[in-house]
C-alpha cells in the first residue's frame, strides 16, 4: 500500500485548502456557490480524479464532519441577531421540526410506493419498505446551515421583511432533527424494533435538553470570558474554542442534541457583551471557513464519480420529487397559519438547500453495516449535487423574480 510522508501530506493540505480558498473568491465573482467548488476539488483530488488520493474511512470522515457542524452551527449562532429571529421564532421552530419530519413522511412515502422498482438499484435486492423509505427521508430532510449561510454570504443577497432570519434561524436549527429521525431509523432498520412512542418520546427530551443546556451553556460562556483574567487577547478565542466543545459534549452525554445546544448557545453569546468581542467573532468566522473548506473536501474525496453514474436516475427523481412536491408541501404544511404571503413562501421552499449534512447522515448506515449502504450514500451524494447546483445557482434570480430582494 501506498503511503504519503506526513511532509506530503501537509503539502497537499495545503494546495488543496489554497485552491478551495481562491475557488470560493471565482465562486464570489460569478455568483457560482462555493462549496459545490469545494465538492468538485475534493472529487478532482479523490482517487477517481487526477490527484489519485485514496480515502474510504467512512468514520473518520464522520467524525470529522460532526466536528466541523458543531462550529459551523455555532458560527451561525453567533452571526445570528436576536432582534431579527425574535419575530420568526414560532415559525422557524416549526419549520425545523415539523417541517423535518414532514419532508422524511412526504418522500419516504414516495420512495415506498414509487421507487419500487429501483430498490436493487437503492437499498438492494430484497425491496424497500417503509421504513427503508423513511430512512432516505431523514438522511436528506433538513436543509443545510453551511449551504444557506454560505450561498447567502457570499451572493450578497438581501431578502425583504423576515426571510432572511427565517431561513437561517430554520438551516441552523433543524439539523438536529434530522440527525435524531435518522439515528433512530437505522437502529429500526438494523434491529427491526420498530418503537415511534419511544420515538417520540426521544425526540421531545433531546429537543428540551439541547435547548435548555445550550442557554445555560450561552450564559456560562458570557460570564466565563467577561470575568476571567488573561495576559494575551488571543487566548480569548482559545477560551471560546474549549467552551464550545464542552458544551456540544456534554449536553449530548446528558441525553440531549449537542448540534442544537452550540447553535443555541452560540446565539445567546453572540447577543451579549462580552470582552474582545469583535476578536472572538473573527476567529470563530475563520474556523467556520476553515470547517467548510475542509469537510466538503473530504466528502468530495469520499465519493467515486463513476458510482454516481449508475445511481443517477433515481437521484435524479427523487431530487425532483423533493424540490417540487416534499419541501413546498412541507412549507405550506408549516406556514399554514403565518403572515407569509403566497411568493415568500414559494421563495422558503425553493431555499431547501441540501448540503454537508446529509452526506454525513448517510454515512451513519455504513458506519453500522446496513446493506447495501454505499449505494444509499451515493444517492444521497448525487441529490445534494442537484440540490446545490439548480437551488444554489437561482437563489438570486428567483428573489428577484419574486421581487423579494431588498435592494436598500
Amino acid at each position: 500500500m501506498f503511503f504519503l510522508s506526513f511532509e506530503y501530506i501537509l503539502i497537499v493540505a495545503g494546495l488543496l485548502l489554497l485552491i478551495s480558498v481562491f475557488a470560493s473568491k471565482v465562486a464570489n465573482k460569478f455568483g457560482v456557490p462555493a462549496l459545490l467548488l469545494f465538492l468538485f476539488i475534493g472529487m478532482l483530488a479523490g482517487s477517481e480524479g487526477i490527484g489519485g488520493l485514496s480515502f474510504e474511512n467512512y468514520n473518520l470522515a464522520k467524525t470529522i464532519g460532526d466536528l466541523a457542524l458543531i462550529f459551523i452551527l455555532f458560527t451561525g449562532g453567533l452571526e445570528t441577531e436576536w432582534k431579527s429571529i425574535r419575530p420568526v421564532l414560532v415559525q422557524g421552530l416549526i419549520m425545523s421540526t415539523l417541517g423535518v419530519a414532514l419532508t422524511m413522511l412526504f418522500l419516504g412515502t414516495f420512495a415506498w410506493f414509487m421507487l419500487g422498482s429501483f430498490s436493487s438499484v437503492m437499498l438492494g435486492s430484497d425491496g424497500i419498505n417503509w421504513v427503508d423509505g423513511l430512512l432516505l427521508g431523514a438522511i436528506i430532510s433538513s436543509t443545510d446551515a453551511a449551504a444557506v449561510f454560505s450561498i447567502l454570504k457570499s451572493s450578497n443577497l438581501k431578502l425583504k421583511g423576515n426571510l432572511q432570519p427565517l431561513l437561517e434561524l430554520e438551516s441552523g436549527s433543524n439539523d438536529p432533527m434530522a440527525v435524531l429521525l435518522t439515528t433512530t431509523l437505522v437502529n429500526i432498520v438494523k434491529t427491526g424494533d420498530v418503537s415511534f412512542l419511544n420515538l417520540g418520546i426521544t425526540l421531545i427530551a433531546q429537543l428540551a435538553i439541547g435547548i435548555i443546556g445550550g442557554y445555560g451553556f450561552g450564559r456560562l460562556m458570557t460570564w466565563i470570558i467577561n470575568n476571567i483574567k488573561v495576559n494575551a487577547q488571543g487566548l480569548y478565542p482559545v477560551i471560546s474554542l474549549g467552551q464550545v466543545l464542552l458544551t456540544y459534549s456534554v449536553i449530548t452525554l446528558l441525553q440531549g442534541n449537542g448540534f442544537l445546544g452550540v447553535y443555541i448557545a452560540g446565539v445567546v453569546l453572540g447577543n451579549s457583551n462580552f470582552t474582545y468581542k469583535s476578536t472572538i467573532l473573527d476567529f470563530h468566522d475563520a474556523i467556520s471557513w476553515l470547517m467548510q473548506i475542509g469537510m466538503f473536501l473530504l466528502l468530495g474525496l469520499l465519493v467515486f464519480p463513476s458510482q454516481l453514474i449508475t445511481v443517477a436516475p433515481i437521484a435524479i427523481i427523487i431530487a425532483l420529487f423533493l424540490m417540487f412536491i416534499a419541501r413546498p408541501l412541507s412549507v405550506i404544511i408549516g406556514l399554514a397559519i403565518s403572515p407569509y404571503n403566497n411568493s415568500e413562501k414559494l421563495f422558503i421552499s425553493w431555499v431547501g438547500l441540501r448540503g454537508a449534512v446529509p452526506i454525513i447522515l448517510a454515512i451513519s448506515p455504513i458506519a453500522v453495516g446496513i446493506p447495501d449502504a454505499k449505494t444509499l450514500f451515493n444517492v444521497v451524494f448525487f441529490i445534494v449535487l442537484i440540490s446545490v447546483s439548480i437551488q444554489g445557482f437561482s437563489l438570486g434570480p428567483t428573489a428577484r423574480w419574486l421581487k423579494l430582494e431588498n435592494k436598500e
